[in-house]
């Protein structure tokens, strides 16, 4: 007998070690060993049980006899039940009676059914001396076949298991270097075309290793930060250097489009769903599948759309207008306001789940005067573009770099980039000094001091003109912004936004307590 069960232990091994081309398919590999151990030894209901990571707990990875209900079954904690203890205590356990010994727990509950005597063997797997999880199985062999023996055995097996392991913890690792690696280049290339942010300081180098840190991941990323900051740049670069590179990126301004048609916009509708629906058309959502979807200005989601966004967040499905078809997509969401959410949550005009689920790994952008010594290094690659995209190759005099330099930049980098590229179209010659550039900012403080630049004969800037339509047609309807809304051509959600955008709320209300 004991020679037949040596003949059968030696061929089991021979099967197990054949095993290893599979290693790196590690489920199937630990499943077939228990399954030649079940098969060549009579060892039923074998399990290979490890430590979770994330939850710190020892769950069944692979299993041989057991259903897929009772292996999720099996969880244990580290001090519990016979699992526990042989991880805990680095030493094998033998259970001679399953029935009687009070620490055999059977949470799978595979063997409710079992009669007659059941023994019960387990080993440690051990890597470098540790424990990283636990073999265990039943052992239907009489008493004719020595215990010692049998456990001597598996922790042959447990060693050529922890093999297993650790080559797909090796390669894993490899994996994550090469990861590592590849994004760095990819960064360095983008970098080196003028695609990646333009700035050394330390605050927006802290940036680029959030971006490079989260791009790889499917996490959810808000990012947060003044008008102008360069928000969707970062979006972009997100989506460039995960794995979606080469699906959409689908980018929707949550402000404006009219609230009418938003819910249409992002979730598609069928033919006929409201007036003017001749045909059906798939959303945004649809059509960033395997992809990014950035929400620029998620701030200003109207409450009912919130919901269906969460749910897009939770369970990456939604229906059409017009359908009770529920479709499924694979999209990224980036999101990004310059409003506080925060706030909006408290004072009830953003919902609080919707608000944590998009918070996953949150990226504050900072304004342009909170890293000045961002100044130069940015002019010079604005300077770059307009001589490749305008053909004009500008210098800024030294005094006007100086005054750039300690310019506040109100509207961030997008206000520099347009400066620049006004500069382009309207100089007629190479060199930019100081009265020249003066002449096209806009009327603001020149520098630390606070001193304004009186005298000055600039010209409105947009954003003066803007603002002095959007007062004068409130003044014209008597502070009622819906109807000033409906003389510019605007909705009264697109007229809201560009008053708080402008900053005019308080003035709007001042006037309409007076009036």
């Amino acid at each position: 007998m004991t020679c037949t069960v040596h003949a059968l232990k030696l061929k089991a091994l021979r099967a197990i070690s054949n095993v290893i081309d599979r290693a790196l398919q590690l489920e199937d590999a630990l499943t077939e060993t228990l399954r030649v151990l079940a098969e060549t030894l009579a060892m039923q209901r074998g399990t290979i049980t490890l430590l979770d990571g994330e939850t710190g707990q020892l769950v069944i990875a692979a299993s041989h006899g057991l259903s897929r209900e009772e292996q999720e079954r099996g969880v244990y904690r580290l001090d519990e039940g016979v699992t526990g203890t042989i991880f805990s205590t680095g030493r094998p356990y033998l259970v001679r009676d399953v029935r009687n010994d009070p620490l055999f727990l059977d949470r799978t509950g595979a063997r409710r059914v079992e009669r007659g005597k059941v023994s019960f063997l387990g080993v440690p797997i051990l890597s470098k001396g540790r424990p990283v999880g636990v073999l265990n199985v039943d052992r239907l062999f009489g008493d004719a076949v020595s215990c010692a023996e049998d456990i001597e055995f598996l922790e042959v097996v447990a060693t050529l298991v922890a093999q297993f392991l650790s080559l797909n913890e090796q390669v894993a690792a490899r994996e994550r270097a090469l990861r590592r690696e590849n994004m760095q280049l990819r960064t360095r290339v983008l970098d080196s075309r003028g695609d990646f942010i333009v700035g050394r300081s330390g605050a927006m180098a802290e940036v680029q290793r959030y971006i490079q840190r989260v791009a790889g991941t499917r996490a959810t990323v808000l990012l947060l930060g003044e008008s102008g900051v360069g928000k969707t740049l970062i979006a972009r670069l997100v989506h460039t250097l995960s794995e979606r590179e080469h699906h959409p990126f689908i980018k929707v301004n949550c402000a404006s489009i009219p609230e009418s048609l938003l819910e249409a916009e992002l979730f598609g509708h069928e033919k006929g769903a409201f007036t003017g629906a001749v045909s059906a058309r798939m959303g945004r959502f649809e059509e960033a599948h395997e992809g990014t979807v950035f929400l620029d200005e998620i701030g200003e989601l109207p409450p009912g759309i919130q919901a269906k966004l969460l749910r897009v967040l939770q369970e990456r499905e939604f229906e059409r207008l017009g359908s009770n078809r529920t479709r499924r997509v694979n999209v990224r969401i980036v999101a990004a306001t310059n409003r506080d959410l925060a706030a909006q949550v408290d004072a009830g005009r953003f919902r609080q789940d919707l608000y944590y689920r998009l918070c996953v790994f949150p990226i504050r952008v900072p304004p342009l005067r909170e890293r000045p010594e961002d100044i130069t290094g940015l002019l010079n690659h604005f300077l770059a573009k307009v001589a490749r995209d305008y053909g004009r190759s500008l210098v800024l005099a030294p005094d006007a770099l100086e005054l750039l330099q300690r310019y506040a930049w109100p509207g961030n980098v997008r206000e520099m980039e347009n400066l620049i590229e006004r500069m382009a179209i309207l100089t007629d010659g190479t060199l930019a000094d100081r009265r020249f550039v003066e002449s096209l900012l806009e009327q603001a403080p020149a520098g630390d001091d606070g001193q304004m630049r009186a005298g000055l004969a600039v010209p409105p800037s947009l954003r003066e003109v803007e603002q002095g339509e959007l007062l004068a047609a409130l003044r014209r309807n008597g502070w009622i912004q819906h109807k000033a809304a409906r003389e510019l051509g605007l909705t009264p959600r697109q007229m809201g936004y560009r008053i708080r955008q402008w900053g005019l709320a308080p003035l709007v209300a001042s006037e309409r307590a007076k009036g």
